[in-house]
């Protein structure tokens, strides 16, 4: 999808993310391969990297994907089967893809709308030896595949650069297959929380409102998608924050010298308002998963 086809936040991500300061940053700080939310659990601020609690936010969206998986077959089994295949929406670096290809041997397409970060996922998915990975430009918004042409869908921390999340969700269903599973998580607000109280942060995304447990609830009901799961892990939220930002100053000169010193201050002011806002609980995150009915249509 070109730009003109996306949403006013979307065609701004899309100018972000393929910037190269905003590359040099994520890639090297966030958690390279991977550019999400981790978790953390009981371990302190210092004692996991950030790769190390991104990847387990991996693991336990794939244990979320068995259980929806066993509910439907009443037995036990493996996620993601093998002829299966996977839609990454907003995929990134393409971490979690290759993930997912290399411990179910599925495939996986990552859409997304960064070609800088898609000329890296196709380099690290080469490397890797992954011909099951295939990386597609586009927005979620508009999604280029026919109807009922994947079985699971996953994303994580992307879908809030949509302000069209409705209809990013019913694009969702329409390409989910008859029982296909969708799993995501992004960063949203409180359910009771006033949109006003967040003004900085979405200015900064170029966004009026994110979505909320409930908002998410809502669309997946309206797309006929029946919800199977939410884990509310908003705690994490500003725990990660606090982690990116505690590496970005330990490495500051490194990163202004990859991207600019300016770059670098707008970053630490604006990941300090994300730690706030979560502290105080305005913030939420967490796992969601629900599935396409057995018996429902195409589209």
């Amino acid at each position: 999808m070109t730009k003109k086809d996306a949403s006013p936040a979307t065609k701004a991500a899309q100018s972000y993310y393929d910037s190269r300061e905003a590359d040099e940053f994520y890639f090297n700080i966030w958690g390279g391969e991977d550019i999400h939310i981790g978790i953390y659990g009981d371990a302190k601020p210092d004692e996991r990297s950030i790769r190390e609690a991104s990847r387990l936010t991996i693991e336990r969206m794939i244990e979320r994907l068995g259980e929806i998986g066993a509910t439907q077959a009443g037995t036990a089994g493996p996620a993601i089967a093998e002829t299966q295949r996977v839609l990454d929406l907003g995929a990134g670096y393409g971490g979690a893809a290759r993930t997912l290809a290399e411990s179910f041997g599925c495939e996986v397409v990552c859409l997304n709308l960064s070609e800088t970060q898609n000329a890296r996922n196709r380099s690290l998915s080469k490397a890797a030896g992954l011909s099951g990975v295939k990386v597609v430009h586009g927005n979620f918004e508009h999604l280029p595949f026919e109807d009922a042409s994947f079985d699971v869908a996953w994303s994580q921390d992307a879908l809030l650069h949509s302000g069209a999340r409705q209809r990013v969700v019913d694009e969702v269903a329409r390409v989910l297959r008859p029982g296909g599973r969708f799993v995501f998580t992004d960063p949203m607000r409180g359910d009771d929380i006033d949109v006003a109280t967040l003004g900085p942060i979405l200015e900064r995304i170029h966004l009026d409102d994110l979505a909320s447990f409930a908002i998410y609830r809502e669309a997946c009901a309206r797309a006929g998608l029946e919800m199977d799961h939410i884990e509310n892990l908003s705690d994490e939220l500003p725990r990660h924050y606090a982690r990116v930002r505690a590496d970005l100053l330990a490495r500051r000169a490194e990163i202004e010298a990859l991207s600019s010193p300016t770059y670098v201050a707008g970053m630490l002011e604006g990941l300090g308002r994300w730690i706030d806002a979560g502290a105080a609980g305005r913030l939420a995150w967490g796992i969601i998963a629900a599935r396409k009915p057995d018996s429902a249509s195409p589209g």
